[in-house]
Order: structure tokens, then sequence, then C-alpha cells
């Protein structure tokens, strides 16, 4: 997959599930689509993908510097506030 992250024991990319998610799909759906992925290695994957967030969030709200590496996340020098996501806020 040419360095795509996939779910252990199978072929299919982890993006996958994130792309059935974002288009309005359930996980359920995807679940039915690809049998080769368990329900637990799927919400492994979105456990791991909302830990990353939130330590990224982390991050960067308790970064009292303007630096652009902050726990290892790249972003813009911040001054005042960090930018705002769509996902969480502030």
């Amino acid at each position: 997959m040419h360095g795509a992250p996939v779910f252990r024991g199978t072929r299919v990319p982890v993006q996958t599930l994130f792309g059935y998610l974002t288009g309005g799909e359930t996980r359920e759906d995807f679940l039915e689509g690809f049998p080769t992925v368990s329900r637990d290695l799927a919400l492994e994957a979105l456990e791991e993908a909302k830990q990353l967030l939130l330590a990224r969030a982390w991050c960067v709200f308790s970064s009292s510097s303007a630096s652009t590496n902050v726990c290892g996340f790249s972003f813009p020098a911040m001054t005042a506030r960090p930018p705002v996501s769509p996902i969480w806020r502030a």
C-alpha cells in the first residue's frame, strides 16, 4: 500500500475508515464493506486518532512560547492564541 498504514492482518488502509466516516457513512457500513477488519481494530484506530488529537491540542494549548515546534508537532508561530480547529475549541 506504498507505506500507508493498514489494519493489522489486512490490506485495508486505515484511511479508508476515516473516508467512510467523513463521507457520512457509519462505522457499521465500513465493517460490512471490509469484513477482514474486526470491530475491535476499527475501535482501536478511532481511539488512537482521538488520543493523538487530544495530545496535539494539549501541547498547543499548554505551550507558552511562540515556537513552531510544540511537543513534536509543527505549527505556525502563535502570538495570542492557537488556531481554532473545526474539530475542537479552546
